[in-house]
């Protein structure tokens, strides 16, 4: 049966006429991305220090690129030498900002023990594919040559995300190991968070027709997302758009993927796990079976919201230990 919790929230979006996401245009959906965050989170977790920065970089195109961050420190990360974690939020490439994933990245943080650095990659559409990637990259080999500066231990450096931001932790992993292959130098996460993530954009998964309707992230709402960030459909077919078609998961960083019972991309997380364990990386698989896409951090309406995250913190922290 689907958790309590989450039918409750489910009904209650009904009453309240909350409209589909793929019914409104990107900056309404966004700003009631942000707005709902008040009825589904709790007051945020306080920290030792919390603080923004600009990562400023210039793309292949020469285009001058402005990323906002946001460091999250906790009191108990050591001053010099923290492990850290890289994390890009969820919300289709489209919606989702810092501050939709605050609540998460502070518990993150407070729990594990780790610094955590919050990426504000540009959206689509107006800044499609692959934009979001390259922010994405960018900010990674930003902590690594930063670290000194941020007090974080350069090889102790994971990525994590949810939804469209598991894809972009996933894809960064890809991208890094091939980068340590063409030169020794180049730095790679030691941990990769993976939370309900994106793998596949042919949206082929059995889930996608079982949990299509009715779960909140609906199969209409994909087809919004999927438009917006990858509007050519030969893109569907690109490594960094679908990790799970890359031909090679070996010598990866070890993960966690967590997903959810009632969600469409439960199959493709786990396709993704078991690709990821086929080919010899290690790696974990938790399915929440009763929950719904969407839910860590929504800890104010949804109970599991705390056991998934203390369990993402515990894996994240046992990893950079």
């Amino acid at each position: 049966m689907l958790d309590p919790d989450a039918r409750a929230l489910l009904d209650l979006m009904l009453e309240k006429q909350i409209p589909p996401v793929h019914t409104v245009n990107p900056v309404e959906a966004r700003a009631a991305y942000v707005a709902r965050r008040y009825a589904t989170q709790r007051d945020p977790t306080p920290l030792a220090s919390v603080r923004n920065e600009t990562l400023s970089y210039t793309e292949r195109s020469g285009a001058r690129v402005d990323v906002p961050l946001r460091v999250y420190r906790p009191a108990q990360a050591d001053a010099t030498r923290a492990a850290a974690l890289v994390y890009f939020h969820g919300g289709g490439w489209v919606i989702g900002d810092l501050d939709t994933h605050d609540g998460v990245c502070r518990d993150l943080a407070d729990q594990s023990g780790c610094v955590v650095i919050a990426v504000d990659y540009r959206l689509a559409p107006e800044a499609p594919f692959p934009a979001a990637l390259n922010d994405c990259i960018a900010a990674f080999d930003w902590a690594a040559d930063q670290a000194s500066t941020l007090g974080i231990d350069s090889k102790k450096i994971a990525v994590g995300g949810d939804s469209a931001g598991g894809c972009l932790a996933a894809v960064v992993s890809l991208h890094q190991r091939e980068a340590r292959r063409a030169s020794a130098t180049a730095p790679v996460p030691c941990f990769q968070l993976l939370i309900y993530p994106v793998t596949d954009k042919r949206a082929l998964a059995p889930s996608h027709q079982t949990n299509g309707q009715g779960y909140l992230l609906t199969t209409e709402s994909m087809h919004y997302f999927r438009g917006h960030y990858l509007p050519n459909p030969a893109d569907w077919l690109d490594w960094r758009a679908s990790p799970l078609l890359a031909s090679d998961h070996g010598d990866l960083p070890p993960a966690l993927v967590l997903t959810a019972g009632y969600d469409p991309l439960r199959d493709e997380g786990r396709q993704y796990a078991d690709a990821l364990s086929a080919a010899g990386t290690r790696c974990q698989y938790v399915c929440f079976e009763r929950q719904i896409h969407g839910f860590l951090p929504m800890n104010k309406a949804i109970g599991e919201a705390d056991t998934a995250l203390a369990l993402c913190a515990r894996a994240l922290k046992s990893a950079v230990l």
